[in-house]
Parts: structure tokens; sequence; C-alpha cells
């Protein structure tokens, strides 16, 4: 297990505010973006402050509040680890991460989730891919992942609830928490592995995209995410 450092919010000015509905920012081979994508199925508002960033790993924060369209996705916030050169999953050595969080708010229905792509054409765009594979580390309230469960499963000796179904064209792999865990220190690639042994999934024609940690916002007052710390590597 990886030893890092929380860094402690409490007082900071923000470095970083990002606002807008695609505000992007990149620090120290992070990216970061505001990622509010759905919000026209909603009414509310959003922003994203980065707090720190270095060897150890990114700090940030979204501040939010979405009412109406209860269901839909009205924002993905993120810290990702920047991916220069994109390599095929079974190429891939290891994704260790770590990740800490905390939520606070009224009635909030949302995720805190890895979110990763892939595609069989390196240049896609990263936004979406031909296959998806989320991480629930939280759930709250009454939300769900796309498709239907097919049971419970163990990977990194932890349970999971996986969910298997399909945005559009895009099969999409959901490995739910059964409890939050509001810590999580591991390799990314065994959820990759545990796909290809027991669901098919094509790991040596598939290309990494993304290497996300974020929450799926849905609805809520005065939500606040903090990401005490996410670190991440692809080797």
């Amino acid at each position: 297990m990886r030893t890092f450092a929380i860094i402690i919010l409490l007082g900071l000015s923000y470095a970083q505010e990002l606002c807008d509905q695609f505000s992007h920012e990149t620090n120290d081979g992070y990216e970061f973006n505001n990622n509010a994508w759905g919000l026209y199925s909603g009414h509310g508002s959003q922003c994203t402050y980065i707090d720190g960033a270095d060897y150890s790993g990114v700090a940030w924060r979204s501040a939010w509040s979405w009412s109406n369209s209860q269901d839909s996705v009205k924002a993905f916030p993120y810290s990702g680890r920047q991916l220069p050169i994109k390599r095929i999953v079974n190429q891939i050595y290891s994704l260790p991460s770590t990740a800490l969080w905390s939520y606070t708010g009224s009635n909030i229905r949302t995720n805190v989730a890895y979110d990763l792509f892939t595609s069989s054409n390196m240049d896609h765009p990263t936004s979406s891919g031909d296959y998806e594979l989320m991480i629930w580390l939280g759930r709250i309230g009454t939300i769900w992942p796309i498709g239907q469960s097919v049971g419970s499963v163990m990977v990194e000796d932890m349970q999971w609830d996986l969910w298997v179904g399909y945005n559009g064209d895009m099969k999409v792999f959901t490995f739910v928490a059964p409890e939050q865990r509001y810590h999580y220190s591991g390799d990314i690639l065994r959820y990759f592995d545990f796909i290809s042994n027991t669901q098919g999934f094509p790991a040596e024609s598939q290309y990494l995209l993304t290497f996300q940690f974020g929450s799926e916002c849905f609805t809520g007052d005065g939500a606040l995410f903090t990401c005490h710390n996410f670190w991440a590597e692809a080797h």
C-alpha cells in the first residue's frame, strides 16, 4: 500500500477556480475539469477548485447545487492522470492509484467514482470510448449504474456489485462498493483483468484513453465534494 500525504485545505486560498461548463486546467501531470456536461438537463450551478498538485497527488473540491431531471447526470467534475502515450490495456503493467474523499450537503444524489474509457482507436475523443470502466467507491442517494447487476464479485480482496450495460454503442462495466469506501488504494488494472477474464473485454485491442477520478452529480443542495488526495500512475 502506497503512503501518501493528505493535503490540509482549511484556511488555504484557492489556487485555481473553474466555474465555466468545461473549465479545464493541467498541473504536474494531472488535469482538472469542471465538466458540467449535462447542465442543460437541470437547474443549478457548479464550481471546481484546485487546491494543490505535486508528486504526491492532487487535492481539489467541487461545490454544486442541481435540481430537476433527478435521474440525469448534470456533471462529472474530475481530476485525471494525463496519458501522453496511449497504450493497449494488456500491454500496461499496472495502474496504481489512491483516492481519499468526503461529501457534505443536503438531499444529495451522487456517486464518487473512477472513470476510464478505452477504444480500439488511440485517437478516439476522450469523452467516450468503445468501453467504459467505472469503479464506484461511493453511492449517495437512489441512483444506479447503467445496465443490470450480474452479481457480487471479488477484486483485490474487496467485494463489489458488478453492473453491465450499454450507453449507446459503448459497453459499460461498473463495480459498485457495497458501502462507502472513503479511502481506496490499489491497482485499477486488476479490474480490467477481471472483465477480460469473465466478461469478454478485449484487452488485447483496446487503448486506454482516460484515467479519471470524480463525482457524477445528479441532484442536491449545497453539495461539497472534497477530493483530499488523488494519485495515479500508468506503468
